[in-house]
């Protein structure tokens, strides 16, 4: 191909992408489906635009082989140990349960057992690209769901060293044995013990070169303090692993993930993600196009039932297999069915092992194109799918078993606490420490089950409902503190509470200012903020960290304490015309900031002569100590 043609490829390519993502997007089919179309719309099969792909499929391989390198530099010994249970229990459960499944069903129709099972084991992989970018864009990928996916899918790529060993093994009887199993390149003349002993040495390599020579390496190019060049030497790292292991005919991608694996502990690790990152996410879309654009219609259009069939047969197994694995784990079931969803498709590592159990005979050149169309189309749905389970699962609330309702045996209570999250916790430990008794309700079934398992005595119940307040002894209570995490709940209970029990003093939790003006509206004696105070403490604490003394932080935190009350006081009669309080608020502010100025710099003045009063009084009794001695 020549550097003609390879540019406008990239261009077709880029334009494509350009266009089509933004639209899956806003469809609400999230950008990795959108790539899926382009490539099938500019490829061979449709409007034909980029011809032969070539050079370009490899140059976007790149991308899932960046993608391994930085899940590698995840990978640290800590990481490895505190998520065992979802890494080596779920990825093995799900492994070996969708391996089975999908070999029983081949050897079903007909299918030898060797080669079944290798069908098994490859159509188990899982998409990493498509999982993990899903997951990223609906906001689960660092929840419980988010957590045993990344476990299942790392057991996976770990899982591929092994596979590259085993598939050769399962050639079934009658095929060539004489048959290399992959194409190792310049080592394809040498005898399997010395490719064997060559694949050692090359991971020996990685492995010694990442953790003793690339720290002085990186040390001497980050002295220069030019960030091109450390991008530069972190992409020549990548791409000479990925070299390395392609020449000894391993997968690159599976190299990359051994380097990032090695330099997990390394101090550039952060640098080295940071600077690797940009190019990801550019690979990656191009990756997905060609994956698109190589899908063979052909093959579909030759027997379209058939396929129509594996894709959703491979899906339904693999989603039931991973669920089922999920709820042996002790998965919650709505969890677990998240989790089933996002991994029901084939992966990226299946397109290269299917290529390896091709070379090595394991099935024949027919199966290969047949399930490289499935697993594609596999990865195309998984958006579809995940849309699917998001509007008709995921958006419908959870269904908990309503907890044991407690008697109310504390007596006459002080206090009654509506609200026994983060925030209610904080005050009712502080009540309690002071012996004064509290009433805890809370309306959250999971909160109340987590709370309950810590031995907290939480009532169930609406405290907006005043039948429940009276049998809680709010008619017997001096104080109420709504801590309620829902601003229009505590509003709605500050004012019922207000109204039918006017003796009654509440304290209410605000989210901001316009809320906490509106729950003094409503009734409310005080509110306070929930984010003023540590957001006070926190600048405190960063006066101190910028040199100032502990005193003079104190005092400043004060008096920004002090002027900021005079200045919501001076605000609330404003508050509900937004212009006046708008203007007003600017005004305010202007003011408060010159006599903030002002004030601090006369406590600056006062510590600085304190501190030189303190320095004279020294120096005075060293002086008195010398005239003594």
């Amino acid at each position: 191909m020549n550097s003609h043609s390879l540019l406008i490829q990239a261009l077709v390519y880029l334009a494509a992408g350009v266009v089509s993502v933004p639209i899956a997007k806003r469809l609400g089919l999230g950008s990795v489906l959108g790539y899926l179309i382009a490539g099938v719309l500019v490829g061979p099969f449709l409007l034909n635009l980029v011809g032969p792909q070539g050079d370009v499929m490899r140059f976007a391989e790149f991308g899932v082989v960046i993608l391994l390198f930085l899940i590698g530099l995840e990978v640290r010994p800590a990481l490895l140990w505190r998520m065992r249970t979802s890494i080596f229990g779920l990825g093995l459960a799900q492994m070996l349960g969708t391996a089975a499944l999908v070999a029983a069903a081949a050897m079903a129709f007909g299918l030898d057992w060797r080669t079944a099972v290798a069908a098994g084991l490859i159509l188990a992989m899982s998409s990493t690209a498509i999982v993990l970018q899903s997951l990223e864009e609906k906001g689960l990928r660092q929840g419980p769901v988010g957590e045993a996916s990344f476990g299942v899918l790392l057991f996976q790529d770990l899982a591929v060293i092994p596979l590259f060993a085993l598939l050769p093994l399962l050639t079934p009887q009658g095929s060539a044995a004489g048959a290399t199993a992959h194409d190792a390149g310049m080592l394809d003349a040498l005898p399997g013990w010395a490719r064997a002993l060559a694949v050692l040495a090359a991971v020996a390599a990685v492995v010694v070169g990442g953790r003793y020579l690339t720290q002085p390496l990186f040390r001497f190019i980050a002295a220069a303090r030019l960030r091109e060049i450390f991008t530069a030497s972190a992409l020549l790292l990548v791409v000479a692993v990925a070299a390395l292991m392609e020449l000894v005919g391993l997968s690159p991608a599976l190299g990359a993930f051994l380097a990032g694996v090695v330099l997990a502990e390394s101090e550039f690790r952060r640098e080295l993600e940071t600077d690797i990152e940009p190019f990801r996410g550019l690979l990656l879309g191009l990756f997905f196009i060609t994956v698109g654009a190589g899908l063979d219609f052909s093959v579909i259009g030759a027997r379209p039932l058939l396929l129509i069939g594996l894709v959703l047969g491979l899906m339904l197994v693999k989603a039931l297999a991973m669920y089922a694995a999920g709820r042996l784990f002790r998965r919650s079931s709505r969890d677990a069915a998240t989790t089933a969803v996002a991994l029901a498709q084939g992966g990226e590592f299946a397109f290269v092992l299917l290529g390896f159990a091709g070379g090595a005979l394991v099935m024949d050149a027919e199966m290969v194109k047949l399930l490289t169309a499935v697993v594609a189309l596999s990865m195309a749905l998984t958006p579809f799918a995940l849309a699917a389970h998001e509007r008709f699962v995921l958006a419908r609330p959870q269904q908990h078993a309503e907890p044991e309702r407690l008697p109310f045996d504390e007596g006459d209570p002080d206090v009654i606490v509506a609200g026994f999250g983060r925030f209610g916790q904080i005050a009712t430990r502080l009540l309690m420490a002071n012996n004064f008794k509290v009433v805890l309700l809370d309306s959250s079934i999971e909160q109340i089950d987590l709370i309950r398992r810590f031995g907290w005595r939480v009532h169930y119940g609406d405290a907006t409902r005043l039948d429940l307040l009276r049998t809680a002894g709010i008619e017997k209570a001096k104080l109420l503190l709504v801590a309620i995490d829902d601003r229009d709940k505590a509003l709605q209970l500050v004012a019922a509470a207000a109204e039918a029990f006017p003796q009654l003093t509440i304290l209410a939790r605000a989210f901001d200012r316009p809320h906490a003006y509106e729950l003094l509206k409503a009734g409310s004696r005080e509110v306070e903020r929930e984010t003023f105070e540590g957001a006070l403490n926190f600048g405190r604490r960063a006066l101190v960290r910028l040199g100032q003394s502990e005193r003079f932080a104190a005092r400043a935190a004060n008096l920004f304490r002090d002027q900021d009350l005079v200045l919501f006081k001076q605000l609330q009669p404003a508050y509900g015309e937004q212009e006046r309080y708008i203007s007003a608020t600017v005004a305010s502010r202007q003011t408060m900031e010159k006599l903030l100025r002002a004030e601090m710099a006369r406590i600056a003045a006062e510590e600085d002569g304190a501190e030189a009063a303190r320095a004279r009084d020294a120096l005075a009794r060293v002086e008195g100590d010398r005239e003594d001695v």
